[in-house]
C-alpha cells in the first residue's frame, strides 16, 4: 500500500467535453476523495464565438474563442471539483470535412507519436488507476475525438502503467430517449433524412454491450452547472433548456466500455474503480 491517492484521468478533445461525457463521474469520484485529472487536448477555437458566430462567419476570431473557452473550462473544473487540469493546447480541428482539419498545427494534423509522448509524460506523473477517453470512432466521428483516442492508447503503450481503461459510450436505448427529448424541447427540429437517421441509429452500442453503468444521479446538478459554464456553445443550450430535474432524469447514468483491466472484476460493473478499493 502507498499514500498515493486513487486517480482518475479523463482525456477529452475540447473544453465542454468533460461535462457532457464524464461530468457525472468526475464529480462523483472527486466527492469520494479520488484525485481527478482532466486532460483537454485542444483550445476549442472552432467553437461558437460571440453572438453564436460560427467558424468562417464575420466576427469569428478563433484566438478570442479559445481564450473565452479556457475561462469556461476553468469554471467547469471548479464546479466538478476536478483536482488537476492539463491543457495540451493544440488547435481545434473542427468538425469532419472542415478546412480546419488540414490546418498546420491542428490536433488532427499532429503526429500521434508527438501527442502521445506528451500525454505519456502526464500519465507517468499522475499514475492514473483509471483512464477514460473515446472509442476509435470518437463516439460520433469527430476528428479531434478520434485523435484523443489515438494518443491515449498510444501513450498507454509508451508507459509501464496498467490502469483500467474505459471508452465513453451510450446505450442505444438512451440514445432513443435522448432523440425523443430533443424533439420535445425543440418542436421546430426537422426530421433527419433517412441517411442521417440511419447514421444516428448506429451511434452508441446495444445495451447488452455496455460493460459499466455508473449512477451519477446525485451529481447531475453539478454536471448541469458544468455545462452551464460552457454556455457560449450553442450545442449546450438544449441541455440547459431542460432544467436540472429533467436533465438529471435523462443524464443520471454514465456508461462505458471497459477495454483494459487487471483486476478481474466481473462485468457488468457499476463503478470504474471496482476491484481497486
Amino acid at each position: 500500500m502507498t499514500d498515493r491517492p486513487l486517480t482518475l484521468m479523463a482525456v477529452h478533445a475540447h473544453p465542454d467535453d468533460e461535462a457532457t461525457g464524464t461530468g457525472g463521474v468526475l464529480a462523483r469520484y472527486a466527492a469520494e476523495g479520488i484525485r481527478t485529472v482532466l486532460v483537454t487536448c485542444t483550445d476549442g477555437g472552432c467553437g461558437d464565438g460571440a453572438g453564436g458566430a460560427k467558424p468562417g462567419d464575420p466576427g469569428h476570431d478563433p484566438a478570442a474563442v479559445a481564450r473565452m473557452r479556457a475561462e469556461e473550462l476553468r469554471a467547469s473544473c471548479d464546479v466538478l471539483k476536478i483536482s488537476d487540469l492539463e491543457v495540451l493546447d493544440y488547435a481545434d480541428s473542427g468538425m469532419a470535412g472542415w478546412p480546419s482539419n488540414d490546418a498546420p498545427g491542428s490536433f488532427w494534423q499532429t503526429p500521434v507519436e508527438e501527442g502521445a509522448a506528451r500525454l505519456a509524460e502526464l500519465m507517468r506523473h499522475y499514475r492514473p488507476d483509471v483512464v477514460v477517453t473515446y472509442d476509435e470512432n470518437g463516439f460520433y466521428g469527430h476528428p479531434d475525438h478520434i485523435q484523443a483516442h489515438r494518443i491515449t492508447m498510444a501513450a498507454l503503450e509508451m508507459t509501464s502503467l496498467t490502469p483500467k481503461v474505459y471508452w465513453t459510450t451510450m446505450p442505444r436505448s438512451m440514445m432513443q430517449r435522448f432523440g425523443e427529448t430533443m424533439r420535445e424541447f425543440q418542436e421546430d427540429m426537422p426530421e433527419p433524412d433517412p441517411a442521417e437517421a440511419a447514421a444516428l441509429a448506429e451511434i452508441g452500442l446495444p445495451d447488452d454491450e455496455i460493460t459499466t453503468w455508473v449512477d451519477t444521479t446525485a451529481y447531475s446538478g453539478q454536471k448541469f452547472d458544468a455545462l452551464a459554464a460552457h454556455a457560449s456553445q450553442g450545442e449546450n443550450i438544449f441541455f440547459l433548456k431542460m432544467g436540472k430535474e429533467r436533465f438529471g432524469e435523462l443524464m443520471g447514468v454514465e456508461t462505458f466500455v471497459r477495454v483494459k483491466d487487471t483486476t478481474g472484476t466481473a462485468l457488468p460493473e457499476d463503478d470504474l474503480f471496482a476491484g481497486l478499493r
